[in-house]
Protein backbone atom coordinates (compact mmCIF):
# COMPACT_ATOMS: atom_id res chain seq x y z
CA UNK A 1 0.00 0.00 0.00
CA UNK A 2 1.76 3.63 -0.69
CA UNK A 3 2.83 5.70 1.98
CA UNK A 4 0.10 8.42 0.88
CA UNK A 5 -2.78 6.50 0.78
CA UNK A 6 -3.96 7.47 4.34
CA UNK A 7 -3.68 11.38 3.46
CA UNK A 8 -5.17 10.72 0.39
CA UNK A 9 -8.16 8.81 2.39
CA UNK A 10 -8.76 11.79 4.92
CA UNK A 11 -8.74 14.07 2.10
CA UNK A 12 -11.28 12.64 0.31
CA UNK A 13 -13.37 11.91 3.37
CA UNK A 14 -13.02 15.50 3.94
CA UNK A 15 -14.01 16.67 0.84
CA UNK A 16 -17.05 14.32 0.41
CA UNK A 17 -18.42 15.15 3.55
CA UNK A 18 -18.37 19.32 2.15
CA UNK A 19 -19.99 18.22 -0.83
CA UNK A 20 -22.72 15.60 0.85
CA UNK A 21 -24.06 19.05 2.54
CA UNK A 22 -24.01 21.38 -0.30
CA UNK A 23 -27.40 23.36 -1.55
CA UNK A 24 -29.25 22.64 -4.22
CA UNK A 25 -28.42 26.02 -6.14
CA UNK A 26 -24.78 25.60 -5.97
CA UNK A 27 -25.59 21.75 -7.32
CA UNK A 28 -27.83 23.60 -10.13
CA UNK A 29 -24.69 26.07 -10.95
CA UNK A 30 -22.70 23.49 -11.65
CA UNK A 31 -25.05 21.61 -13.88
CA UNK A 32 -26.02 24.83 -15.77
CA UNK A 33 -22.06 25.69 -15.70
CA UNK A 34 -21.14 22.30 -16.57
CA UNK A 35 -23.61 22.17 -20.03
CA UNK A 36 -22.31 25.45 -20.80
CA UNK A 37 -18.63 25.66 -20.62
CA UNK A 38 -18.28 21.80 -21.51
CA UNK A 39 -20.07 22.54 -25.04
CA UNK A 40 -17.81 25.36 -25.64
CA UNK A 41 -14.91 22.94 -24.70
CA UNK A 42 -16.20 20.44 -27.30
CA UNK A 43 -16.85 22.53 -29.68
CA UNK A 44 -13.15 24.21 -29.31
CA UNK A 45 -11.64 20.71 -29.72
CA UNK A 46 -13.58 19.18 -31.74
CA UNK A 47 -13.01 15.73 -30.38
CA UNK A 48 -14.45 12.43 -32.00
CA UNK A 49 -15.74 11.08 -28.60
CA UNK A 50 -16.68 12.79 -25.34
CA UNK A 51 -17.17 10.71 -22.36
CA UNK A 52 -18.73 11.64 -19.03
CA UNK A 53 -19.59 9.86 -15.80
CA UNK A 54 -23.07 8.76 -15.35
CA UNK A 55 -23.94 10.42 -11.54
CA UNK A 56 -23.94 8.67 -8.80
CA UNK A 57 -25.12 9.92 -5.11
CA UNK A 58 -23.83 13.50 -4.76
CA UNK A 59 -22.16 13.47 -7.77
CA UNK A 60 -21.98 16.53 -10.28
CA UNK A 61 -24.93 16.21 -12.68
CA UNK A 62 -23.34 15.06 -16.08
CA UNK A 63 -26.55 14.31 -18.33
CA UNK A 64 -27.69 17.47 -19.25
CA UNK A 65 -24.11 17.95 -20.73
CA UNK A 66 -24.38 14.23 -22.28
CA UNK A 67 -27.71 15.19 -24.01
CA UNK A 68 -26.33 18.88 -25.24
CA UNK A 69 -23.35 17.18 -27.16
CA UNK A 70 -25.33 14.60 -28.60
CA UNK A 71 -28.35 16.97 -29.64
CA UNK A 72 -25.21 18.92 -31.65
CA UNK A 73 -23.99 15.62 -33.12
CA UNK A 74 -21.19 15.00 -30.74
CA UNK A 75 -20.62 11.31 -30.21
CA UNK A 76 -20.81 10.62 -26.73
CA UNK A 77 -19.89 7.92 -24.22
CA UNK A 78 -19.96 6.19 -20.76
CA UNK A 79 -17.18 4.46 -19.09
CA UNK A 80 -17.13 0.76 -17.90
CA UNK A 81 -15.17 -1.16 -15.56
CA UNK A 82 -14.26 -4.37 -16.50
CA UNK A 83 -12.59 -5.11 -13.31
CA UNK A 84 -10.79 -3.37 -10.12
CA UNK A 85 -7.17 -3.44 -11.79
CA UNK A 86 -8.00 -2.62 -15.18
CA UNK A 87 -8.29 0.65 -17.22
CA UNK A 88 -12.30 1.61 -18.31
CA UNK A 89 -13.40 1.03 -21.09
CA UNK A 90 -15.77 2.99 -22.94
CA UNK A 91 -19.03 2.44 -24.60
CA UNK A 92 -21.30 4.83 -27.10
CA UNK A 93 -24.37 5.83 -24.88
CA UNK A 94 -26.12 8.88 -25.15
CA UNK A 95 -29.05 10.01 -22.47
CA UNK A 96 -32.45 7.75 -23.61
CA UNK A 97 -30.36 4.82 -24.43
CA UNK A 98 -30.72 1.53 -22.03
CA UNK A 99 -28.49 1.17 -19.16
CA UNK A 100 -27.48 -2.00 -17.05
CA UNK A 101 -25.94 -2.38 -13.58
CA UNK A 102 -22.00 -2.24 -13.57
CA UNK A 103 -19.53 -3.86 -11.84
CA UNK A 104 -19.92 -1.10 -8.94
CA UNK A 105 -23.51 -0.73 -9.36
CA UNK A 106 -23.15 2.34 -11.83
CA UNK A 107 -25.35 2.10 -14.72
CA UNK A 108 -23.78 1.78 -17.98
CA UNK A 109 -24.02 1.07 -21.59
CA UNK A 110 -25.45 -2.28 -22.15
CA UNK A 111 -22.71 -4.82 -24.03
CA UNK A 112 -23.97 -4.43 -27.25
CA UNK A 113 -23.31 -0.56 -27.51
CA UNK A 114 -19.85 -0.06 -29.59
CA UNK A 115 -16.07 0.53 -27.76
CA UNK A 116 -14.68 3.79 -28.23
CA UNK A 117 -11.67 5.57 -26.97
CA UNK A 118 -12.84 8.94 -26.19
CA UNK A 119 -10.77 12.17 -27.03
CA UNK A 120 -12.29 14.60 -24.76
CA UNK A 121 -13.35 13.04 -21.00
CA UNK A 122 -15.19 14.91 -18.64
CA UNK A 123 -13.67 13.22 -15.26
CA UNK A 124 -15.06 12.50 -11.81
CA UNK A 125 -13.14 13.36 -8.53
CA UNK A 126 -13.53 13.45 -4.90
CA UNK A 127 -10.56 16.25 -4.76
CA UNK A 128 -8.44 18.42 -6.20
CA UNK A 129 -5.85 20.87 -6.66
CA UNK A 130 -4.95 23.76 -8.93
CA UNK A 131 -1.75 22.09 -10.50
CA UNK A 132 -4.65 18.87 -11.68
CA UNK A 133 -3.54 16.82 -9.06
CA UNK A 134 -6.80 14.43 -8.18
CA UNK A 135 -8.10 12.30 -5.55
CA UNK A 136 -11.04 9.78 -7.24
CA UNK A 137 -12.73 6.90 -4.86
CA UNK A 138 -9.57 5.11 -4.43
CA UNK A 139 -9.37 2.29 -7.10
CA UNK A 140 -7.19 4.15 -9.82
CA UNK A 141 -9.36 3.30 -12.69
CA UNK A 142 -8.56 7.25 -14.47
CA UNK A 143 -5.09 7.09 -13.79
CA UNK A 144 -4.89 4.15 -15.50
CA UNK A 145 -7.32 4.66 -18.41
CA UNK A 146 -5.91 8.54 -18.94
CA UNK A 147 -2.47 6.94 -18.71
CA UNK A 148 -3.36 3.93 -21.66
CA UNK A 149 -5.57 6.75 -24.01
CA UNK A 150 -2.71 9.44 -23.54
CA UNK A 151 0.39 6.63 -24.72
CA UNK A 152 -2.35 6.39 -28.24
CA UNK A 153 -3.22 10.09 -28.99
CA UNK A 154 -3.75 13.65 -27.70
CA UNK A 155 -6.38 13.50 -25.34
CA UNK A 156 -8.17 17.04 -23.02
CA UNK A 157 -8.90 15.62 -19.52
CA UNK A 158 -11.37 17.60 -17.87
CA UNK A 159 -11.81 16.92 -13.95
CA UNK A 160 -15.96 17.90 -12.61
CA UNK A 161 -15.78 19.27 -9.26
CA UNK A 162 -17.91 21.49 -6.79
CA UNK A 163 -15.36 24.37 -5.81
CA UNK A 164 -15.51 22.76 -2.01
CA UNK A 165 -13.66 19.95 -3.60
CA UNK A 166 -10.23 22.15 -3.86
CA UNK A 167 -7.81 21.48 -1.08
CA UNK A 168 -3.90 23.15 -1.21
CA UNK A 169 -1.76 20.24 -2.35
CA UNK A 170 -3.05 16.86 -3.25
CA UNK A 171 0.03 13.99 -2.56
CA UNK A 172 1.25 12.78 -5.96
CA UNK A 173 2.66 9.86 -7.23
CA UNK A 174 4.23 8.95 -9.99
CA UNK A 175 1.77 7.11 -11.59
CA UNK A 176 -0.97 9.58 -11.11
CA UNK A 177 -2.08 11.55 -14.21
CA UNK A 178 -2.84 14.79 -14.26
CA UNK A 179 -5.94 16.83 -15.06
CA UNK A 180 -5.72 19.55 -18.03
CA UNK A 181 -8.51 21.97 -16.77
CA UNK A 182 -10.82 21.66 -13.49
CA UNK A 183 -14.97 22.72 -13.99
CA UNK A 184 -16.50 24.07 -11.01
CA UNK A 185 -19.81 25.70 -10.62
CA UNK A 186 -17.41 29.06 -10.59
CA UNK A 187 -14.63 28.61 -12.75
CA UNK A 188 -12.96 26.88 -15.29
CA UNK A 189 -9.16 26.09 -13.91
CA UNK A 190 -6.36 25.82 -16.20
CA UNK A 191 -3.95 22.95 -14.60
CA UNK A 192 -1.59 22.99 -17.33
CA UNK A 193 -0.57 26.92 -16.73
CA UNK A 194 -0.35 26.26 -13.19
CA UNK A 195 2.27 23.72 -13.61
Amino acid sequence: MSTLAEPKALLRRSALNRRRVLDASTRDRLSGRLTAEGLALARRWRPKIVSAFYPILDEPHTLALMAALAAEGFATALPITVSRQEPLTFRRWRPGDPTVPGEMNIPEPTPRAEVVDPDLLFVPLAAFDRRGHRIGYGAGHYDRTLSLLRAQKPIHAVGVAYACAEVAAIPDEDHDEILDFILTENELIDAKGAR
